[in-house]
């Protein structure tokens, strides 16, 4: 009997690191999304803000070393 109260002593401990470990990557994750969605969002204003100023490629003339 105290052989099985040993085993189940650790795997409460296990559980507890295991939701602890869980817990820290939820947390990273979030973060990660957090930049994620600034970046798109700063690569949405950049997009604007150089759209008018570029041409297509069939107006493009050649560099001038062709």
């Amino acid at each position: 009997m105290r052989d099985l109260q040993k085993r189940l002593e650790a795997l409460e401990v296990d559980v507890c690191h295991q939701q602890k470990m869980l817990d820290t990557l939820n947390d990273e994750l979030v973060k990660q999304w957090k930049v994620i969605d600034r970046l798109v969002q700063e690569n949405k204003e950049l997009k604007g803000a150089l759209g008018s100023n570029i041409k297509p490629l069939s107006e493009e003339t050649p560099p001038p070393h062709y």
